[in-house]
């Protein structure tokens, strides 16, 4: 089965659920892929958050229940999972502008959000440079911190981390231990769904443990690894392109190993970088 096909019986398989607790997890086993990848491959499809999304679809049909004369909000906001009216009210008007007791009346402006549906598309003719590797486990040291489960409450976490290395000397220490290949600072996102998720501010080395750094051994995989340059947002796109352009069509799906960026200079406006993600054959 196509991996698109997957993804969107994964949709369906939420849309059921829509008023229940969505569990990531089985979503994510419909698509055949870890969570994490899923919630990744979902945000850059969609081009919005698995959980965002999955807001916005209840409240568009919240929006239509509170349409019927004898609703009862209080009513409503418990069958979308809201406990608190307060709670429920203020997620309404993020997606809809109004309050639901507004939304009642005739003639309230509504906004409706309809199920996704994934399809391949032909987009630009921009080239993607990449090589499959096959590598051995190999060791990295660094620092870490847990991740959530959902991967957008993490948007602060990363970049926080990043900036604090930098300013106590971690990341300047941690180039002068560096010594395996892949050579680079390496940001790895360790998100294996029977582990807790962590990330990893790290380098591929053979050295003692000092201080706080701890270690974490990347398991053997194979990797599509690509190449780029630009700003530290440019990371970003190329992931984006990687799982909307290349992925659908390359004969490959995510494998079960941490996604890995190589950052190989540190000037953040003229970075050269390396993205890897894990990748097995097609059946």
């Amino acid at each position: 089965m196509d991996w698109i096909e997957r993804l969107n019986k994964a949709v369906n398989y939420i849309e059921e659920n829509i008023t229940e607790e969505i569990d990531y997890a089985q979503a994510a086993k419909i698509a055949c892929c870890s969570t994490y990848h899923f919630q990744r491959m979902f945000a850059y499809m969609a081009g919005t958050p698995l959980s965002e999304y999955i807001r916005r679809r209840r409240m568009t049909l919240a929006a239509s229940d509170l349409q019927d004369a004898g609703a009862k909000i209080l009513d409503i906001a418990l069958k979308y999972g809201y406990s608190s009216p307060t709670a429920f009210n203020r997620a309404f008007q993020n997606v809809h502008g109004i309050t639901p007791s507004a939304a009642k009346r005739e003639g309230a402006p509504l906004k409706s959000f309809p199920p996704v549906s994934f399809q391949i598309t032909i987009k630009g003719v921009e080239e993607m440079n990449y090589r499959i590797e096959s590598k051995e486990s190999f060791r990295i040291i660094g620092v870490s911190e847990p991740l959530h489960k959902e991967i957008e409450q993490n948007f602060h976490v990363v970049p926080e981390m990043w900036q604090k290395a930098a300013a106590d000397g971690t990341i300047a220490a941690l180039a002068q231990m560096m010594d395996q290949e892949p050579m680079g600072l390496l940001g790895v996102s360790a998100c294996h769904d029977d582990e807790e998720w962590r990330y990893y501010l790290a380098v591929s080395s053979s050295r003692e443990l000092t201080g706080n750094l701890e270690e974490y051994h990347v398991p053997a995989a194979t990797w599509a690894i690509f190449s780029g340059s630009g700003t530290n947002r440019s990371i970003q796109e190329l992931e984006q392109r990687i799982v909307t352009e290349w992925l659908p069509g390359s004969g490959y799906e995510y494998g079960d190993a941490p996604d890995i960026e190589v950052y190989q200079n540190a000037d953040p406006d003229n970075a050269k970088f390396e993205v890897w993600i894990p990748v097995t054959r097609k059946e």
